[in-house]
């Protein structure tokens, strides 16, 4: 049986910016991937957005992490070419009494130390002349960045540090060793094999709930039911309308059907929120329905009343690894660790959705903290 120091499971933003840690602090480090390639899960599927912080609850792990990430990811990307722009947000109220909801989303974002604006409906036109609204934030620190570039160049640094990929490595099971880590059954090209390591992170995605289920003496309450969330988006050809980000005043913990860009300056629209009855991520149905589109013309003529009729063509979708339910409220990121589960080296990631892509250099740090607390 070979053994090594670190195992992190799942190459996504998240686990490789771990694995590039681990690597990077002295241990010897492979990342176990189910897929054919690196980030072909959750990390290939969202918004590509370099969020500033303004959304999550004050002293929570979302809030924390998102604004040090932020700030390691813009340094990460400076050093390592990776393509972003600041291309800045505005959050918009279209109506009168969506004004509270920019007020309360202000005070928030001021908790956090993230730099927002309130600007009138006027000074939002100035920036973006097709935009229609009634008052808006702006948040200067919003970007969008290269998803895939950035993934690339954390596995060079991983690579670089000793560390490595294997690809088309799935976890079958896992159990603790008394001394810490585990001991991994792994289904690899090679057939079954057995990895054993100091220390496992569950960096599973879509599938970190079930791999936390999979290891042998976890507590119950240590492996929360998974649930899937899809979001659509609808892409526009030609031009884009706007030059920033926008995004309608947030409801609960959706922030609506927003308009993204991306690099090439293309408009993206989305995602809508259509919650999964499937439990197992290779069930998942990603493409994106046109039927789907009036009502994302709907939700985007509130605040792009020129849409053109009939000009959103399907484009992506992506899917969100939840630990609740539709009718509950969202919960902080879990970074459950030895301390919390009893199971010395060994640290689940369990609902990392946004902005995990933007937090990642800041959960790899948490993780390392975790595991030194242990």
């Amino acid at each position: 049986m070979d053994q090594v120091d670190a195992v992190v499971i799942g190459a996504g933003a998240v686990g490789l910016a771990t694995a590039r840690a681990l690597a990077m602090a002295g241990r010897e480090t492979i990342v176990l991937e189910v897929g054919t390639g690196i980030g072909q899960g959750v990390s290939s599927r969202n918004s590509e957005v370099i969020h500033a912080g303004l959304y999550y609850a004050p002293g929570s792990l979302k809030a924390r992490l998102c604004v040090q990430g932020r700030a390691q990811i813009l340094a990460f990307c400076d050093s390592h070419s990776v393509p972003y722009r600041l291309c800045g947000k505005l959050v918009v109220a279209t109506a009168n009494d969506q004004h509270p909801a920019l007020e309360r989303l202000q005070a928030r974002a001021r908790s956090n130390g993230v730099p927002v604006e309130a600007v009138t409906a006027d000074a939002a036109r100035a920036l973006e002349p097709e935009l229609h609204c009634t008052a808006a934030l702006w948040s200067p620190g919003t970007g969008i960045l290269d998803s895939h570039a950035y993934m690339l160049a954390l596995q060079g640094d991983l690579e670089r540090a000793g560390g490595a990929v294997a690809l088309q490595s799935a976890v079958q099971s896992w159990r603790p060793q008394a001394e810490g880590g585990a001991v991994l059954q792994v289904a690899s090209a090679e057939g079954l094999v057995e990895l054993a390591a100091r220390e496992v992170v569950n960096a599973g995605g879509l599938s970190a709930c079930a791999l936390a289920g999979a290891l042998a003496g976890l507590a119950p309450e240590f492996q929360p039911q998974g649930r899937y969330a899809k979001g659509s988006y609808f892409t526009l050809p030609g031009r884009s309308p706007f030059q920033r980000l926008i995004y309608p005043a947030p409801v609960d913990a959706w922030l609506g059907v927003h308009a993204t860009l991306d690099l090439g300056g293309q408009a993206k629209f989305g995602p809508d929120l259509e919650w999964l009855d499937c439990g197992d991520p290779d069930e998942i149905d990603y493409r994106v329905d046109p039927a789907r589109a009036p009502v994302f013309e709907v939700a985007v003529r509130r605040y792009w009343p020129g849409l053109p009729e009939g000009a959103l063509q399907p484009g992506y979708s992506g899917v969100r690894p939840k630990i609740h339910g539709p009718d509950s409220a969202a919960p902080d990121f879990r970074i459950d660790g030895p301390r919390a589960h009893g199971l010395k080296g060994i640290v689940n990631l369990l609902g990392i959705e946004s902005p995990g892509l933007t937090s990642s250099l800041a959960i790899a740090d948490w993780v390392l903290e975790v595991l030194a607390d242990d």
